[in-house]
């Protein structure tokens, strides 16, 4: 695991405690495991590591946002979405690959949700030319997947409702 992923993912298990990590299970129905951080300690490890890591670029962000994803625990997912979330406007068309991998495998819609309306939606809403048609074939084949979460990431990322 590289260092960043590392400080991470240790500093999610320090923040975690007994009770929010029984309230989370309870909540996901046990599709992932979960360390019991809360979700504002996911967002200020993600803040604390952007700054101990400052360099990080486009394939780092999207090589740690994997990394995080790689094991099925909820806090580190979250953690991979909130980093996605900030550095947005580093990510590119062909990046929706990996955000597709992330929605089909991400057990629950609590990760979905913000994928779709803020990372997917945002970076679909800033591309221009080639790249946005490109973008938008990528959500027209979202929408008609048997997958359920894809065609619901595929309707939140265009603005429309839960289908």
């Amino acid at each position: 695991m590289s260092e960043a992923g590392e400080f991470v993912d240790y500093t999610l298990q320090m923040e975690s405690t007994w009770e929010k990590a029984a309230e989370t299970n309870e909540r996901l129905s046990g599709s992932l495991k979960v360390y019991g951080a809360s979700i504002g300690a996911v967002r200020g490890t993600v803040r604390d590591a952007l700054k101990k890591f400052k360099d990080l670029g486009h394939d780092d962000i999207t090589a740690l946002s994997s990394e995080l994803w790689e094991e099925p625990v909820f806090e580190r997912r979250l953690a991979a979405v909130v980093l996605l979330q900030t550095k947005v406007k580093l990510l590119i068309n062909t990046d929706l690959t990996r955000m597709e991998g992330f929605i089909r495998h991400a057990g629950t819609r609590e990760l979905v949700d913000p994928l779709a309306k803020d990372v997917v939606r945002a970076l679909v809403a800033r591309l221009e030319g080639l790249a946005r048609d490109r973008a938008n074939r990528v959500l027209e084949r979202w929408a008609e997947d048997p997958d359920p979460e894809l065609r619901r990431a595929a309707a939140l990322a265009t603005g429309g409702t839960d289908p």
